[in-house]
């Protein structure tokens, strides 16, 4: 309850923030699914070049939350969308691959181990590749070592070349506010979610199989999971984040 106090709390500030920013229409929008209220912020092949991960400012602080990428922007540039995009250690590093603008700044972990990120198969998302954007399996990556403009791994994956990662369960009783990636089996459209209330992993994982008819999807996090969206009048507070994905484009 006190989670869930702090998180409302959270979205009423963002919400009167973001009625004072400049939107972009049409990147995001509020979408049902078996029962389940989701924002889905959908970007197409030709978008991919606006899209952007960050970490750290020019001083190598990190920046940790969406009012502070803001002020990297020049002044013809508007955040459209942002989301937190992967799991981090307690300096906010990340815990796997990090690819920004084709600099790789962490290389890509293949074990397993403790937590989501562990629960292996993991996996990347990358994009400016050999097609816009893609989903691909942590193991698979590495052997292949594709180019990507921007890559940030997490885990689990949620979708695993069409079937739903083989841990997830019906019934299980393991519920949080969850946002992850998902890429159109032409890798041409992706689509970030985040959910409204808390969800199992099976049905995140539904949605963006048989809800958006993803082949693959990645899951970034969960409980600290922030959506910044001000044309749905959003800028989520809360604890610092790590590594943070969005879209720019000119004002």
């Amino acid at each position: 309850m006190k989670i869930d106090l702090k998180r409302r709390l959270g979205l009423a500030i963002g919400a009167l923030v973001a009625m004072t920013l400049p939107a972009m229409a049409g990147i995001c929008e509020k979408r049902d699914f078996d029962g389940q209220g989701y924002v889905i912020c959908t970007l197409a092949a030709e978008q991919e070049p606006g899209l952007k991960l960050w970490l750290n400012d020019a001083e190598g602080n990190v920046l940790g939350d969406f009012f502070s990428v803001r002020k990297t922007l020049p002044a013809d540039e508007v955040l459209a969308f942002a989301m937190n995009a992967g799991m981090y250690h307690a300096d906010y590093s990340p815990v796997g691959l990090y690819v920004s603008d084709g600099n790789k700044e962490h290389d890509i972990v293949t074990g397993g181990g403790g937590g989501n990120f562990g629960l292996l198969p993991n996996g990347v998302f990358c994009t400016g590749g050999d097609r816009p954007y893609q989903v691909i399996e942590s193991r698979a990556f590495a052997k292949a070592e594709p180019q990507c403009r921007i890559a940030t791994q997490s885990g689990p994956m949620l979708v695993i070349d069409g079937a739903l990662h083989p841990r997830f369960l019906v019934d299980s009783d393991s519920r949080y506010v969850r946002n992850g990636v998902g890429v159109s089996p032409d890798g041409q459209t992706a689509w970030f979610a985040i959910s409204d209330r808390a969800v199992t992993f099976h049905e995140f994982g539904r949605l963006f199989r048989d809800g958006l008819g993803a082949r693959d999807a990645l899951y970034f996090d969960g409980s600290i999971s922030r959506l910044y969206s001000p044309e749905l009048r959003r800028s989520d507070f809360g604890r610092r984040l790590g590594p943070i994905i969005g879209y720019t484009g000119k004002n």
